[in-house]
């Protein structure tokens, strides 16, 4: 019971903070400095609700739907906090960004919260860097992201300088280019602990594949982004369409799936 009531109350605070973004009349400065905060008691309270079931039943969040949605509620929700705070430029994105995750822990609120055991191959230092990765992956893509969307949507710039909307593509892809770091670092990890674990580094699995197209993408966008005069809003939109894409990975294919990953992200 009090694992769920911190689930719901983190949650609440996602959506609250997301209502907040889309205030337009007066204060907006303000109400993004509370989205922020609200922001961050969300990541606070599902980090006790994480922690508390941890406690009580002895493993980390890794096997269920349920498990793997709140971990990703608390892991994106602290590195777009922590993006926010390094970057003030990205609270353009808070409007996409935050109902987003509220999406992912109302998602999370209306399903079983059994428990499965974790298999043997799960206990391994390799698979806590695999993991560790592909959340920081998803947080920084997903600040990326968020900032292309909120800009993608403005179709009038009106009071926006050509140097500022320059200054804002090149966060869009800093940022886009720090999740294809790890998202590398994540493929690799992977491939050691599946090593490990089964005795092969590869066997094109179902989330193998999606992974490796999720990379392949990604990797794709940045070099047409460097080689290319693409226009913004094509960059912008190609983001866009590069994290449906690991949304998909992450979140539907090891459920649909029976493989060795089914529950892992």
């Amino acid at each position: 019971m009090p694992e769920t009531l911190l689930v719901w109350s983190g949650t609440a605070a996602y959506g609250i903070a997301a209502i907040l973004t889309f205030i337009r009349s007066g204060g907006t400065v303000r109400y993004q400095a509370w989205a922020h905060s609200l922001l961050w008691l969300g990541v606070i309270l599902l980090a006790l609700a994480i922690t508390l079931r941890w406690v009580e039943n002895g493993q980390g969040p890794f096997m269920t739907l349920y498990e793997v949605l709140i971990s990703s509620g608390f892991s994106l929700g602290l590195v777009y906090a922590l993006a926010i705070s390094l970057f003030a430029e990205v609270r353009r994105g808070m409007m996409i960004a935050l109902p987003f995750l509220f999406m992912l822990t109302i998602w999370a609120s209306g399903l079983s919260t059994d428990v499965v055991p974790l298999p043997p191959t799960f206990d391994n230092f390799w698979l806590w860097i695999h993991l560790f990765s592909g959340k920081l992956f998803l947080g920084s893509l997903l600040a990326a992201v968020s900032l292309a969307g909120a800009l993608l949507l403005q179709n009038n710039r009106a009071g926006q300088s050509d140097a500022e909307v320059q200054k804002l593509d090149g966060l869009v892809w800093r940022l886009a280019s720090v999740a294809f770091v790890f998202d590398s670092f994540m493929l690799l990890a992977g491939a050691v602990w599946a090593h490990i674990a089964w005795g092969r580094y590869w066997a094109w699995d179902p989330l193998e594949t999606w992974a490796f197209i999720t990379w392949l993408s990604l990797g794709m966008l940045l070099h047409a982004r460097l080689t290319f005069r693409m226009p913004l809003w094509l960059g912008w939109a190609a983001s866009v369409l590069v994290f449906v894409i690991a949304f998909l990975t992450f979140f539907g294919v090891p459920f649909l799936s029976h493989t060795a990953h089914k529950g892992v992200m």
